[in-house]
């Protein structure tokens, strides 16, 4: 009978130790309560509880946690859009009482207060200024939830807008107009550039127009000075007029003019019905040029 006590007793004992221990994990606090009521808080490690009158209510991480939530709005332009708001809050080590006791649900608290800070502060921007607006809409939420969860014992240490989505029909309407604002300006530059090709390729062409027809007064011009040298040494060594030689000239550049016309079957030039009688005319424009030339290097 003894020994049955005995043993009774070892295992009565082995489960009150079992029952009186416990343990709390890093950046962790346990809520110890008696009969009911709060009674101290258990740090990190190995810690003990006066079985069936102390209970373990909870535990409570002081890890930096991050909540992420996804309200949806409208903004001043009257476009709804989708924002995720991911908040980093932890329990204050000062305050864990009031962050365990004072909320029933942290987490709906927290998304209450930044559904009613995003859609305050969203109708009031235009839609492309909440692309560029959204850090100032983080800090109004960061700002706006750090003194009301600090009494409840948490700190907020972080807001940030991570993601910002219009609706489908919206983002392929913005895109659209990106791309007609991008071609537009391609337009513009394609346009731009045309034009100074063509302005380079016209003041080319005047150029070459001009030294063209440099070349073409300078040819004519030394043909008039030759003719008129060779006529004034054939009149010197023969003492015919400059008349009668000039008509000779033009008769001799005529008929070559023709041999080298017949001499290629493929030509397709066309002359007029005339007669060689025709070149006192002519031979009477080349003396007239003659000498305006010579009227012109003696001015």
């Amino acid at each position: 009978m003894s020994e049955l006590f005995i043993y009774t007793l070892f295992i009565f004992i082995i489960i009150i130790l079992f029952l009186s221990i416990f343990t709390v994990d890093q950046q962790s606090c346990a809520i110890i309560e008696r009969l009911g009521k709060f009674k101290r808080i258990s740090r990190p490690g190995l810690n003990f509880k006066i079985p069936f009158i102390e209970t373990q209510s909870g535990i409570l991480s002081l890890r930096i946690c991050q909540l992420e939530v996804e309200v949806e709005t409208k903004t001043k332009d009257n476009v709804f859009i989708t924002l995720i708001v991911a908040v980093q809050y932890r329990v204050l080590e000062s305050k864990i009482y009031e962050a365990f006791y004072m909320l029933q649900s942290p987490v709906n608290q927290i998304k209450a207060f930044v559904f009613d800070l995003v859609r305050a502060q969203v109708p009031l921007i235009d839609l492309d200024d909440v692309f560029s607006r959204k850090d100032d809409i983080a800090d109004a939420v960061r700002l706006e939830l750090r003194e009301p969860m600090k009494d409840f014992g948490y700190e907020i240490i972080k807001a940030l807008v991570t993601d910002i989505n219009p609706d489908a029909n919206v983002k392929a309407a913005m895109n659209e107009i990106n791309t007609a604002q991008r071609l537009r300006v391609a337009a513009a530059e394609r346009g731009e550039a045309e034009k100074i090709l063509k302005v380079k390729q016209a003041e080319a062409e005047a150029e070459s127009c001009i030294l063209h027809g440099k070349g073409v007064a300078g040819q004519r011009q030394a043909i008039i000075e030759g003719l008129s040298q060779s006529v004034d040494e054939f009149v010197k060594q023969t003492g015919s007029n400059a008349a009668s030689v000039m008509d000779m000239v033009l008769l001799i550049q005529y008929i070559d003019t023709l041999k080298e016309i017949g001499a290629n079957s493929k030509s397709n030039i066309v002359f007029v019905p005339h007669s060689p009688g025709n070149l006192s005319s002519i031979s009477e424009h080349i003396r007239e040029s003659i000498l305006s030339s010579e009227i012109l290097k003696k001015t």
